[in-house]
């Protein structure tokens, strides 16, 4: 189920981790906040990942579009906030 606590969750956690990610010179860091999302995303709200996700099955576990999959999941949160 969707609700306003899993969408503040996942905002609060993908907005840190997006930070994190963008600013970082470190491979490794940034492959440990990519399987940190994965990780996250497989126990997310089936129904918050689709609205996220706008029906991609790989969104936030394809590494060469990660970057740009954690902004707009993380701009989509914000406007559902």
């Amino acid at each position: 189920m969707m609700t306003r606590y899993s969408i503040e969750t996942a905002y609060s956690f993908l907005h840190q981790k997006r930070n994190v990610f963008v600013h970082s010179s470190l491979e490794w860091q940034r492959e440990d906040i990519e399987y940190a999302i994965g990780s996250y995303v497989d126990d997310m709200s089936p129904e918050l990942y689709d609205v996220l996700s706008e029906g991609r099955m790989d969104f936030l576990r394809n590494h060469k579009r990660f970057q740009e999959d954690i902004t707009q999941a993380v701009e989509r949160l914000e406007a559902m906030l």
